[in-house]
């Protein structure tokens, strides 16, 4: 068979879609016909060295080019790429066959100093119409996606590339009367691009043995690079004098919901999943779609027949056919999986459509592409985790006993530390402090985050370590360093420690507020608590929280002499949080915090929900018994004080647990009696608390109060004496119990 003739020396500019299958079919037909010299394509000019990486077995699409600024990372730009993306095929032909190619677009460096220097506050020129909208409204379509999918996507036949560079010319000849004027910094920057792209096509041309070069841009440059080029002068003036700043690349990996418009993308499509099925489906590709979706819905344990799978077919085709449609596009398919498979369940629907039709595929880049130093301690340690990197939320439960579980948990602390939220704390059920709940998703943007993390270390470890010491000793708040504090024991960072309990000293030292102290001592408990859990040395935390609740209690009397209705609120939150951290504390911390309780108890000048909150810790922390409890709420209750001020006491002594009022008569019937004698105004001024205090309740103990009420006035019932309990026999099984849950 005779050799076909080779095409004549020239340009070939393929106008595609950003992520379009049916673009990237047409560009590796064109390619394929034309056998270029030498490939460009649309993206950052410096980013030309990685690109034979994309042979690599490790390198696995959706993937994006990163490009940051070496002296701060948080100024970044991602050029992502997926394997419908007519670039990325492109790229790969040109590596596969042995032919040049390059990136055109202006270079990383330019385009993140564009960035900086566009003024925020420019006014904006009008904008110039959605070219692919513009198309789609003149062939009588109402949605460009459709029209587009119709014209290139679905059809995929013929390359049509001279026709969509015509096509555009006339819109970008159309749109000029309204760029008239002095052009804006967005304006001047596509021009920049366009005449960098001309540039980087003349050098090209120029090289020896180079006759024929195709560029692969996006429809609406193709005009400004087809013909006969303008001189170069022009463009190299244009060019002159353009600000830059140093930046560094690499390979990322990306996930298809970042691909997706939804998700803020601006070259976005609405529904990669369903593109990356209709790239890679050769035949049968309504069928093989409705299966792909059968299967995700028999996951579910959702009963899908092949019958369901054949009756959605032909739904979608008369759909087609009824709106003379060449083929069935994801409209029609939609609709017909609504019908059919879904049975009209929109909400099945939607979850369809966020699993398949966008779907959650996620790329990855080779373990030898190069990468900030702290990305590979990381994907070093979450392998040796065995942590495996995802882009779907799913749930773990550690056990901190176990050194797997805990390497888990270490890292994931570690990285929270750095502001990489892989993980997100989820509540376990359970009494013990051994067990750890967290919710995984890794998202495509912590990449950026390990970037900007890479200026505290070079490693997980001691990057967490030099951020919680940073935070520490940068002043702030009391609740910023016993925070850093707590972080640095759950991540279990133990260099970080003295510099940080010596940042907490001296901010105890300057801190008078009361309230800020009782801030503080939570996080201490926890501190204390999780460090006895994973066997860290936490002796040191019993000096500073002692100091510190010492310091509470002598400030405590004063503290709360004058509060507002809303300030004991606040305090009383302060005085919960304290009461249970001091439980974790010794026997002498306990000791002292109960006389400040009792101190509080026997005011009669302070806010009442003040003092029945402290009469009900001591009255649960065996300090005083039901008949002085008693006492004290007939007390309250008596004549002397206001009808609000007793509903206050009332909601402090009760709290959000009404079962005492359950197993207590005699403290029901001081409240019975009270509110029977209240007036009709009196009754009326506290309702709205009592509503609130009761309303706190478990409506089984509003109940069982209810039904006590109502028999108040009956004979109390005999009861049974209680069992006493042999001690000496009960030892061994208590024993055993404190060591399960790790008790002393």
């Amino acid at each position: 068979m005779a050799e076909t003739a080779p095409e004549p020396a020239g340009t070939y500019v393929l106008g595609i879609r950003h992520h379009g299958p049916g673009s990237a079919r047409a560009v590796l037909a064109e390619l394929d016909r034309i056998r270029p010299h030498a490939v460009l394509i649309e993206g950052p000019a410096d980013a030309t060295p990685i690109i034979g990486a994309l042979v690599d077995p490790g390198m696995a699409p959706p993937v994006a080019v990163l490009g940051y600024a070496a002296d701060n990372p948080a100024k970044a730009a991602f050029w992502p790429f997926a394997e419908f993306s007519p670039e990325w095929q492109a790229m790969r032909w040109a590596v596969k066959a042995g032919v040049p190619v390059e990136f055109c677009d202006l270079p990383t460096s330019q385009v993140l100093a564009h960035r900086d220097d566009a003024p925020a506050d420019e006014p904006r020129a009008p904008s110039r119409a959605d070219p692919i909208g513009t198309l789609a409204a003149t062939a009588g379509y109402d949605d460009p996606e459709r029209w587009w999918d119709d014209v290139i996507e679905t059809r995929g036949e013929g390359t049509g590339f001279a026709a969509i560079t015509e096509a555009m010319t006339a819109l970008r000849t159309a749109a000029e009367p309204f760029e008239l004027g002095e052009p804006s910094a967005e304006e001047v920057h596509e021009r920049r691009r366009e005449a960098h792209m001309r540039q980087v096509l003349r050098k090209a041309l120029k090289r020896p043995g180079v006759e024929r070069v195709a560029i692969v841009c996006g429809a609406w440059h193709a005009p400004a690079l087809s013909g006969k080029l303008p001189p170069a002068t022009a463009d190299s003036k244009l060019l002159r004098g353009m600000p830059k700043l140093r930046s560094k690349l690499a390979w990322v990996p990306w996930t298809h919901s970042r691909l997706a418009a939804a998700s803020g993308y601006g070259a976005g499509v609405i529904s990669p999943g369903w593109y990356h099925h209709l790239f890679t489906t050769p035949d049968d590709v309504t069928v093989r779609w409705l299966i792909h979706q059968a299967t995700l819905l028999r996951d579910k344990d959702i009963d899908i027949s092949s019958a369901h799978i054949i009756e959605t077919a032909r739904l979608a085709d008369a759909l087609a056919v009824m709106r003379r449609r060449p083929l069935a596009g994801l409209t029609e398919i939609s609709e017909a999986t609504l019908a059919v498979m879904c049975q009209g369940d929109s909400g099945l629907a939607d979850l369809m459509y966020r699993e398949a039709v966008i779907g959650e595929r996620l790329g990855g880049v080779p373990d030898d592409a190069p990468v900030v130093p702290l990305q590979a301690d990381l994907t070093a340690t979450a392998r040796s985790a065995r942590l495996k990197v995802e882009p779907t939320a799913r749930e773990l439960v550690v056990d901190l006993r176990r050194p797997a579980d805990n390497a888990k948990s270490l890292l994931l602390h570690r990285l929270s530390v750095l502001g990489v939220e892989w993980g997100t704390p989820l509540e376990v059920s359970g009494t013990g402090t051994f067990k750890e709940g967290w919710t995984l998703r890794w998202r495509p943007e912590f990449v950026i985050d390990v970037v900007m993390a890479s200026v505290w270390g070079t490693t997980v470890p001691a990057a967490a370590t030099a951020k919680v010491v940073d935070q520490a000793s940068s002043g702030g708040s009391l609740d910023r360093v016993t925070g850093a504090l707590e972080a640095a024991l759950l991540a279990e960072l133990p260099d970080a420690l003295p510099p940080v309990l010596t940042a907490l000293h001296e901010r105890v030292a300057v801190d008078h507020d009361v309230l800020h102290l009782m801030s503080a001592l939570p996080a201490l408990g926890r501190a204390r608590r999780y460090g006895d859990v994973r066997g860290t040395d936490t002796a040191a935390l019993g000096s500073v929280a002692s100091s510190l609740l010492l310091r509470v209690c002598i400030g405590v009397p004063a503290a709360i002499s004058n509060l507002n209705d809303d300030a004991a609120a606040e305090f009383k939150r302060g005085l919960d949080a304290v009461h249970q951290t001091v439980s974790l504390l010794d026997e002498e911390d306990r000791d002292r915090w109960a006389a400040a309780v009792r101190v509080i108890a026997d005011r009669s000048d302070v806010n009442g929900l003040l003092v029945g909150r402290a009469t009900r810790l001591l009255l649960d922390g065996g300090e005083i018994d039901a008949a002085d409890a008693a006492r004290r709420l007939g007390l309250a209750l008596s004549a002397g004080a206001t009808p609000v001020a007793k509903a206050q006491w009332i909601e402090g002594f009760l709290g959000d647990g009404g079962l005492l009022l359950v197993h207590d008569r005699h403290l029901l019937a001081v409240i019975d009696r009270w509110l029977i004698g209240l007036g009709d105004q009196d009754f009326t001024d506290v309702l709205p608390l009592l509503r609130r205090t009761f309303g706190e309740f478990d409506a089984g103990v509003r109940r069982n109060i209810g039904n006590r009420v109502a028999s108040l006035g009956e004979a109390p019932v005999a009861t049974a004496p209680t069992t006493t309990v042999d001690a000496a026999l009960a030892a061994p099984a208590v024993a055993v119990v404190a060591q399960i849950l790790g008790l002393p």
